[in-house]
């Protein structure tokens, strides 16, 4: 299976329907632009990336970048419609059993309500939309490990935000006794709730997604977007000249010379 490296990531160059016929067990993240610059600099977050089985390109920016960097990425599959495809493809599968984490409350249960109706069957066995700073709090980990582990799921879908969702899933992963696939999904629950709107699909295909997200939710995302996430074009350009150095290898580097000294 060939990889795309974007900085300091190995994108798996798949389409969607080859990443159904082949995946049965495995953690699945999505990267986007923002989690590529939030890589460069939080070491926990790369850490949690080491674990995943599949990295799925889930940015038509992304797209581009391959192809500028002469490896294109076949195609963009963003968590938002690989989760869908995914319960479809498997609506007559009595072994996938999803529990859904993450939303507002009731955000969650809405969404479990939506997907069972439209599958068939009660795909999603459990729901649970966990309080603002959760992760901080061990005892609630180990109260939504519990609920995870009793309901019987095979399939963890957990949306809570980057990089909070893959370090939860890095965490506790070895805990859920019964769960098979992992799947960090963002926004995924909301949007499967109808809580917030998707972007128009011709703004999706051109790269416009994030604009349309920042119109819906200013206050929450006009820094990432405008700001935050602009130093990735910078090192793109980098790596496209080859001057482009990891954070992870520059870290090496200085272990060396002080091994050196």
């Amino acid at each position: 299976m060939k990889k795309i490296k974007i900085l300091n990531i190995e994108i798996d160059n798949l389409s969607k329907s080859e990443f159904l016929e082949k995946f049965t067990s495995g953690v699945v993240f999505t990267p986007n632009v923002d989690h590529l610059t939030k890589l460069q600099k939080d070491s926990e977050f790369l850490q949690a990336y080491s674990i995943s089985d599949y990295k799925l390109c889930d940015s038509q920016i992304l797209i581009y970048a391959s192809r500028f960097l002469g490896t294109p990425i076949k195609e963009k599959i963003s968590g938002s419609d690989l989760f869908p495809a995914f319960y479809s493809y498997h609506k007559n599968n009595e072994d996938i059993k999803i529990f859904l984490l993450g939303a507002a409350q009731g955000v969650a249960s809405k969404a479990q309500n939506r997907i069972n109706q439209k599958v068939g069957r009660n795909i999603i066995v459990a729901s649970y939309s966990p309080p603002y700073g959760f992760e901080h709090d061990e005892e609630e980990c180990q109260n939504i490990v519990n609920m995870i582990n009793d309901s019987g799921a095979t399939v963890l879908a957990i949306g809570v935000g980057a990089p909070k969702q893959e370090k939860w899933i890095y965490k506790h992963k070895n805990r859920l006794s019964s769960v098979k696939i992992f799947m960090a999904l963002g926004a995924t629950i909301d949007f499967e709730a109808g809580n917030i709107k998707r972007s128009p699909k011709w703004m999706s295909q051109v790269g416009l997604e994030w604009l349309f997200r920042i119109l819906c939710e200013p206050k929450r995302l006009w820094k990432r977007y405008l700001i935050e996430d602009l130093p990735f074009f910078l090192l793109l350009l980098k790596q496209k000249f080859n001057l482009y150095i990891s954070k992870e290898h520059k870290d090496n580097n200085s272990v060396l010379q002080v091994v050196d000294r």
